[in-house]
């Protein structure tokens, strides 16, 4: 088969390049002339210059292709402009969709979140039926995907074959942006004086996540999502598994529930006069909830995760130390 994957210079995307290629597939790789191609070093593809809200550059790209993995969005949403990204994660869906659909492509994958499917009140996992019922204004990144899906709601509705990933929150190495990094990096800085407050965490290994994308493609249901994830942990389990990757003490202060709140004003206040915070409002705001996920579905009918999460955890951290980030 013959692949165009949007995104592919960043983490997951990269990942996915490597795994089809493994798997014997030819690989075309979207990307501006500005773009850095770190990500992709050793790793073979044929380059299309072009940007996922340019449709002249997307329909050339997707020319002659089987599959398209539309990877590509803005993921750090805690740094980005809102404007930005709304017109990225949901008009360059639209874009592609509209693009592989003239060009006769066989299928799509694409790439959406977890943070687009809603969080139980029970702290159990969600599943993939669950709607978002979160305010859209204070998670504008999960919100920005509901839309993107709703897109492709309708792609399909229209006859486009077109299957839904919705990862977790993705380690393992190679997180150039560092998007989710930052956990290891903060145990390693402050170790045991992490606060710790009391929800939990969903978590996945970005090789793990690209095999999924292949078996997607390869097997997935048209308009189906799939919530791709390993393991759900407190996050006490989640900072001492971390603290023992990088040797330090297990975090142990609790941060009570109660001062969630007024914490997120806090950050709300810094980053309105211009202050940068290691987390958002948003994010502090959910540290006592459980923000977990259910991932039989995903495990059975693509396939399930071969990488445990400690080993996912040591393999970062070694690459980070290798590239200089710790």
């Amino acid at each position: 088969m013959k692949a165009l994957v949007t995104g592919a210079t960043g983490f997951v995307g990269s990942h996915i390049v490597r795994a089809l290629v493994a798997a014997g597939h030819s690989v075309r790789v979207l990307h501006r002339t500005t773009s850095r191609l770190d990500a992709l070093e050793g790793v073979a593809y044929e380059s299309a210059i072009g940007d996922i809200l340019d449709p002249d550059s997307l329909r050339a790209a997707c020319a002659g292709c089987d599959w398209v993995f539309h990877v590509a969005a803005v993921a750090d949403y805690w740094r980005a402009d809102h404007t930005r990204m709304f017109k990225a994660n949901v008009d360059g869906t639209r874009y592609v969709l509209e693009a592989a659909r003239a060009a006769g492509v066989r299928r799509v994958v694409f790439t959406s979140s977890a943070a687009a499917i809603g969080f139980r009140e029970d702290g159990l996992p969600a599943d993939e039926a669950f709607r978002f019922n979160l305010p859209p204004e204070r998670f504008p990144y999960g919100y920005s995907k509901v839309l993107a899906e709703a897109v492709v709601q309708e792609s399909v509705a229209a006859g486009q074959d077109v299957v839904i990933t919705n990862p977790v929150v993705v380690m393992g190495p190679g997180d150039l942006n560092m998007i989710s990094g930052s956990y290891i990096v903060q145990v390693k800085r402050f170790g045991w004086s992490v606060p710790v407050t009391s929800g939990g965490i969903a978590v996945v290994d970005v090789r793990d996540v690209a095999a999924m994308h292949l078996a997607a493609a390869e097997r997935g249901q048209t308009g189906e999502r799939y919530i791709l994830g390993t393991a759900n942990y407190t996050h006490r389990e989640w900072y001492g598994m971390i603290a023992d990757v990088v040797g330090t003490r297990h975090p142990f202060l609790p941060l009570p529930d109660f001062v969630l709140p007024v914490a997120a004003a806090g950050i709300d206040l810094a980053r309105k006069i211009g202050i940068q915070t290691p987390v958002d409002a948003d994010q502090t705001r959910l540290g006592g909830r459980n923000i977990y996920f259910a991932y039989e579905k995903a495990w059975a009918e693509l396939c399930p995760p071969g990488i445990e999460m400690s080993q996912s955890l040591q393999d970062t951290y070694t690459w980070y130390q290798a590239h200089g980030y710790i």
